[in-house]
């Protein structure tokens, strides 16, 4: 668990230096955060939050002088009802000038309908559900799509590693749903077959998996494809693949990259060694943004702590809201927000980033990553690369993504 000492630290250390005298004309601009701060997602929420009060904290002067001002709220679960009233309290009570978070994808497509009413801009920070950037004209997304990894796994798994088939493992809601789509599409498209897609209960509560990765052992795939929700589901997998001998019966177990979550790795075991994923960050990346970003990461929150993903996502969501602050001087109007954010770049901890300026979406490198151990710690070796990877769901205009 992280140590919670120096949050308060960096929150003092972020308010002076927002606090320091500037032009008359300094203003202050209210975010809302919407994050998942209760139950077992929490951790989500809190890499999350402390990415973005890490990049406040380390680059004070990003903002032009104006003040950011962070109104959080808890969305509980992936429900979507506690979400969309904590949205609806942000715009009409509280006067938020942006919207950011979103954990899970119900969350931010509950709250679509309320942004484009309210004309708030809204930063979504993790939920990868392809098409929920076409739910509003105000929702940008700096986090990833499934598609994004997904896609391209499908095809790096007929063409390099050389299954001919695969079962799909995934949970039920949304993402689970758009990564199986995105690696179905990608694997198929490239000659492979899915033998069988199997829906393995919910985000909330983390299921036995031993009944549905037995159903894909008898089956006897090549590669078994596996989409949950990170954290302790992710865990799971790796534990029930291992304890039914999965990979002895020649299936590889392979997925998106939330099943190497960087918060989880280490506690896997040597379960996960040799397991492949795509994705799109490691703490272990050795970019001089990376380092940078997970020395100060470090000296904040503690040295055995670790940011994953999401943590990136924050900290890569509060420099495009800077960039708003700064572009519109403080004065943020919706339609000159999201006119910002259109083709904006950063050099994020985990390369190169775009907002797309037609879908308002992500753009990013996707990695190949392999866990290998390294000593006595699991580590990600990056084996394979693809630059600047759009979301292939938009590109092809399949279902809700080409509307």
């Amino acid at each position: 668990m992280f140590k919670q000492k120096p949050l308060r630290t960096l929150a003092i250390a972020a308010t002076a230096a927002m606090l320091l005298p500037v032009a008359a004309s300094a203003a202050t601009v209210k975010v809302g955060v919407v994050l998942t701060f209760s139950g077992g997602a929490a951790i989500f929420g809190q890499q999350i939050s402390q990415g973005m009060e890490l990049f406040m904290a380390e680059h004070p002067d990003a903002f032009g002088g104006h003040t950011v001002e962070l109104i959080k709220r808890d969305s509980k679960h992936p429900g979507g009802d506690v979400a969309k009233a904590a949205v609806r309290e942000l715009i009409t009570r509280d006067k938020v000038d942006l919207l950011a978070g979103f954990v899970f994808s119900p969350n931010a497509i509950a709250s679509a309908e309320l942004v484009s009413q309210g004309k708030v801009p809204m930063i979504v920070m993790n939920a990868g559900t392809a098409w929920i950037t076409n739910l509003s004209p105000y929702i940008a997304r700096v986090s990833f799509t499934m598609w994004q990894s997904g896609h391209p796994m499908g095809i790096y798994a007929k063409e390099k590693l050389g299954c001919e088939s695969a079962a799909v493992g995934y949970t039920d809601y949304p993402p689970g749903k758009d990564s199986l789509d995105a690696f179905k599409t990608g694997f198929e498209g490239a000659g492979g077959k899915v033998v069988d897609a199997i829906p393995m209960g919910g985000p909330r509560e983390v299921p036995d998996f031993t009944p549905f990765f037995q159903r894909v052992k008898d089956a006897g795939p090549h590669c078994l494809y596996v989409f949950v929700p990170s954290g302790n589901h992710a865990s799971a997998v790796t534990k029930t693949f291992a304890d039914l001998g999965m990979r002895e019966a020649g299936i590889q177990l392979i997925g998106p990259g939330d099943i190497t979550q960087d918060t989880e790795l280490q506690g896997m075991g040597d379960d996960a060694v040799g397991l492949v994923t795509m994705h799109h960050y490691s703490a272990d990346y050795e970019n001089a943004e990376n380092q940078a970003f997970v020395s100060a990461w470090k000296a904040a929150y503690g040295a055995d702590s670790t940011p994953d993903f999401m943590a990136v996502a924050g900290w890569d969501g509060m420099a495009a809201i800077a960039h708003v602050v700064k572009t519109l001087d403080g004065d943020i109007d919706a339609d000159a927000a999201m006119q910002a954010l259109a083709g904006w770049t950063f050099d994020s901890p985990r390369g190169p980033i775009m907002i797309d300026a037609e879908t308002r979406d992500i753009v990013h490198d996707e990695h190949v990553h392999e866990v290998v151990k390294d000593g006595d710690r699991l580590k990600i070796k990056v084996v394979d690369s693809i630059a600047q990877v759009k979301d292939p769901c938009k590109a092809l205009k399949i279902g809700k993504c080409g509307e």
